[in-house]
C-alpha cells in the first residue's frame, strides 16, 4: 500500500523523501509538522484514520519531508537562510513534487488537495496561495501562520513572497483570480496550546481578497495534538475530496 521515493533536489540542496499511500482517488498532499519526515503521518496513525477512504479509492495520500520546518526547528544557518529555504521548499513542491504526483496519477492536470497541522498548516496555505492552478482545496489545522516570531530577523523577499498573511493583501492579477476559485478550510481547537486567533487572522486576510474560506472551531476540549488532527482529517476529507471530484 505504501510506496516511497527520494531524489536530490537542487533547489533544496539535499535528498528529499516522498511517500504515497493508496492507488486511486483524489491526490491529497498532507504535510508533516515542523520537523517531521514523509512517514510522520503514518507513525501518528493518520493513515490508519484515513484507511476507509484509501480503501474506497476516494483519495491517494502523499507526504514529504518538512525541509524548511526542520531547518527552523534546528536553527540551521542564518535566519535569512531559513527564509530562503521556506521559499525554495514551496518551489520544490510546485516544480518537482506536483509533476511527480501527476505522473503517479497518470494525469497531467489532476487537481490536488493539500493539508497539514501547525507549521504544516502554514505550508498548506502557502502552497495553495502560490500554486492555485495545481491545488484546489486546503485544510489548515491548528495553523501557525505568522512565522516572523520564530525567525527573529527582518523579513526578506523570500519570506514575504512565501508568507500568505504578508503577501496576499497586495496580490493582484491572474494568481489572485485563480485563488478566488479555490477553497481554504481553517480548523482549530481552543484548548491547550491552540490559538484559533491565528486561523481567524489568516481567514480574514483571505476573505478580504475574495478567497473562499471557512473557520471551524472544535472548542476548548481539544488541544494541539494528533488526536485532534486525526479527527479533523477523518471529518473533512470526504467533504473536500467530494468537492474536488465534483469540480466545486
Amino acid at each position: 500500500m505504501k510506496v516511497t521515493d527520494s531524489w536530490h533536489s537542487e533547489r533544496l540542496g539535499r535528498e528529499v523523501t516522498v511517500a504515497r499511500w493508496g492507488t486511486t482517488g483524489v491526490p491529497f498532499l498532507i504535510y508533516p509538522t515542523a520537523g517531521g519526515d514523509a512517514e510522520e503521518i503514518e507513525r501518528f496513525l493518520v493513515i490508519d484514520t484515513l484507511a476507509e477512504y484509501l480503501e474506497a479509492g476516494l483519495i491517494k495520500v502523499y507526504s514529504c519531508d518538512s525541509i524548511a520546518g526542520r531547518a527552523m526547528l534546528t536553527g540551521e544557518g542564518t535566519p535569512q537562510h531559513r527564509m530562503y529555504l521556506i521559499d525554495q521548499f514551496l518551489e520544490f513542491v510546485g516544480r518537482e513534487l506536483v509533476p511527480a504526483i501527476r505522473t503517479d496519477c497518470a494525469s497531467e492536470d489532476i487537481e490536488i488537495m493539500v493539508g497539514g497541522a501547525s507549521i504544516g498548516a502554514f505550508n498548506a496555505l502557502a502552497t495553495i496561495c502560490r500554486f492555485p492552478g495545481d491545488f484546489s482545496h486546503a485544510l489548515c489545522m491548528s495553523g501557525t501562520f505568522d512565522l516572523e516570531r520564530f525567525l527573529k530577523a527582518p523579513p526578506t523577499h523570500h519570506f514575504h513572497v512565501s508568507s500568505p498573511i504578508h503577501h496576499i493583501p497586495d496580490l493582484e492579477g491572474e494568481r489572485l483570480d485563480r485563488l478566488r476559485e479555490r477553497f481554504v478550510l481553517f480548523a482549530s481547537g481552543e484548548g491547550e496550546a491552540e490559538d484559533i486567533g491565528e486561523s481567524w487572522r489568516a481567514a480574514g486576510i483571505m476573505g478580504g481578497r475574495g478567497i473562499p474560506n471557512r473557520v471551524d472551531s472544535w472548542g476548548p476540549d481539544w488541544k494541539h495534538d494528533w488526536p485532534l488532527w486525526r479527527n479533523m482529517l477523518h471529518k473533512y476529507t470526504p467533504e473536500l475530496a467530494g468537492a474536488v471530484g465534483a469540480g466545486d
